[in-house]
C-alpha cells in the first residue's frame, strides 16, 4: 500500500471513529454542556472540520471552506465554559461541514507531491496530514471523556465503551533499569509532534519502576488506610486541594452496601480490583505513591523503560509522571506554537503511555501527554518507581 493509500485509510478510519461516537446521543445532548471542563460535543465535532480546514485545504494553498467558522472553533480565543453561548454549528450541518471539508483535502491529495526529500516540510512524509489523523483521535478521547461525564447526568448508551484493561499478571511486580544513557524523543517518527522532538542523549541513574500500573485493589489499601484523610502522604498543594475538593475515592467510584462500585459510561458495575486504577489527579497518583514507599517516574525514567520494552499493560491507563511540560533541547515550534509552546512551564504534569480511549496512532513510547494536576475526567492512572539508593 502505497503512502497516499494509507493517509486515506487513515483519515477514514479517525472519521469513522468520530461519527460512531457521536451517534448514540441525542440532538439534545450534543449541544448541551455537560461540564465546565468539557466543550459541548457539537463544538467538538465542528472543530475537527475547521482544524482539517485549517491545515489540509487552506495550508496546502486551495481555496478554503469555512473560513467564516475560524473564530468560533478557535480553541485559544473562546475557553470551553463559554462556547455554548457561541452562534455555533448545529449537528447536521457540522456533519455536513466535515464532509465538504473531507472532499476537498482528498481532492488535492490526490495531486499532492509528498516528496521526502525535501521541499515543503507540511508535507515530507505526510505529516501534515498525520497531525490531522492525530488531532481527529486525540478529540475522540476527548469525546470519550465527555460522554463519561455525561454518564453523571443519566446518560447511558446500550454498551459501555472500553477500558481494554487485562488486569495481566507478570513475573515481577517492578523492574530495575540499569543506569546508562539513552536517547529520548524522536527524529525517525514521521508524525511525532514538536515536543518530541529532536531525539538527545539522556544520562540516567539506576532505578526501579512498577510492571504494571496501581491497581484498584491497590489503591484500595490506599483508601482503606486513612490515605486521603493523612496530610503526611500529600504535597502542600495536593493537601489544599484534597480539603478543598472533599473528595475520597477516585472519579466515578460508589459505594454501596456490598462494596466497591463504578459508574462506566452509565453501567454500574462492581469495581474490578485487578484492573489498572483510573480518573485519578496527579495529586491522588503522588500521595498514593508516597503511601506505597515510592514515588511517581520522571518521564525521562518512563521512556527509558518504555523504550527498553520492560514495561507491561502500557496504554490503558495514562500515566502520570513526575514531570513538568517542558521543551527539549533544540525543539523548534512546527507547524504553529499553539500546539505545544504556549503549554510549556511549571503548570502542567506530563502523562505517558497512551489509555484505552487513546487511538493506536498516538501510542508510542515519545508521545508526550500534558494536564493540569488537578484533572481527573482524563482516563488517567499511574505506575510507581524508586531509586536504587539504601536497596
Amino acid at each position: 500500500m502505497g503512502v497516499k493509500d494509507q493517509i486515506v485509510d487513515a483519515l477514514d478510519g479517525s472519521r469513522r471513529r468520530t461519527l460512531s461516537l457521536l451517534e448514540p446521543p441525542a440532538d439534545d445532548d450534543l449541544w448541551r454542556q455537560h461540564s465546565p471542563l468539557m466543550s459541548p460535543l457539537v463544538w467538538d465535532l465542528a472543530h475537527i472540520g475547521n482544524y482539517e480546514d485549517l491545515w489540509l485545504v487552506r495550508a496546502l494553498g486551495q481555496p478554503g471552506v469555512g473560513e467564516q467558522f475560524d473564530d468560533l472553533y478557535d480553541a485559544f480565543r473562546h475557553p470551553r465554559r463559554a462556547r455554548t453561548s457561541l452562534p455555533l454549528l448545529g449537528p447536521d450541518a457540522a456533519r455536513s461541514y466535515l464532509r465538504d471539508v473531507r472532499a476537498r483535502a482528498l481532492d488535492h491529495l490526490s495531486s499532492v507531491d509528498l516528496d521526502e526529500d525535501g521541499g515543503d516540510a507540511l508535507l515530507k512524509d505526510g505529516f501534515v496530514y498525520g497531525m490531522v489523523v492525530q488531532h481527529e483521535h486525540q478529540h475522540d478521547e476527548t469525546i470519550l471523556a465527555t460522554l463519561q461525564l455525561m454518564a453523571g447526568a443519566g446518560y447511558r448508551p446500550l454498551a459501555p465503551f472500553g477500558p481494554r484493561c487485562t488486569g495481566a499478571a507478570v513475573p515481577a511486580p517492578e523492574v530495575l533499569v540499569p543506569a546508562g544513557p539513552f536517547a529520548m524523543g524522536t527524529d525517525a517518527e514521521p508524525w511525532a509532534y514538536d515536543n518530541e522532538r529532536p531525539a538527545h542523549v539522556v544520562e540516567l541513574p539506576a532505578f526501579f519502576i512498577d510492571a504494571t500500573p496501581v491497581t484498584n485493589q491497590t489503591y484500595l489499601g490506599f483508601i482503606d488506610a486513612g490515605g486521603y484523610d493523612d496530610p503526611r502522604w500529600w504535597t502542600a498543594d495536593g493537601w489544599k486541594w484534597r480539603q478543598e475538593a472533599g473528595l475520597a475515592h477516585p472519579q466515578f467510584w460508589l459505594r454501596d452496601d456490598i462494596g466497591w462500585l463504578r459508574n462506566r459510561f452509565g453501567w454500574i458495575e462492581p469495581l474490578p480490583l485487578d484492573e489498572p486504577v483510573q480518573h485519578v489527579c496527579w495529586y491522588e497518583a503522588d500521595a498514593c505513591a508516597r503511601f506505597l514507599g515510592q514515588r511517581l517516574p520522571t518521564e525521562s525514567e518512563w521512556e527509558k523503560a518504555a523504550s527498553a520494552g520492560v514495561l507491561a499493560n502500557v496504554g490503558e491507563v495514562w500515566e502520570w509522571t513526575s514531570s513538568t511540560f517542558a521543551a527539549y533541547p533544540g525543539t523548534v515550534a512546527f507547524p504553529y506554537r499553539e500546539y505545544s509552546e504556549v503549554f510549556y512551564g511549571t503548570d502542567y504534569l506530563v502523562l505517558r503511555g497512551g489509555s484505552w480511549a487513546t487511538h493506536p496512532t498516538v501510542s508510542r513510547a515519545t508521545f508526550r501527554n500534558w494536564d493540569y494536576p488537578i484533572r481527573r475526567q482524563i482516563f488517567s492512572g499511574f505506575r510507581c518507581a524508586r531509586s536504587t539508593e539504601g536497596t
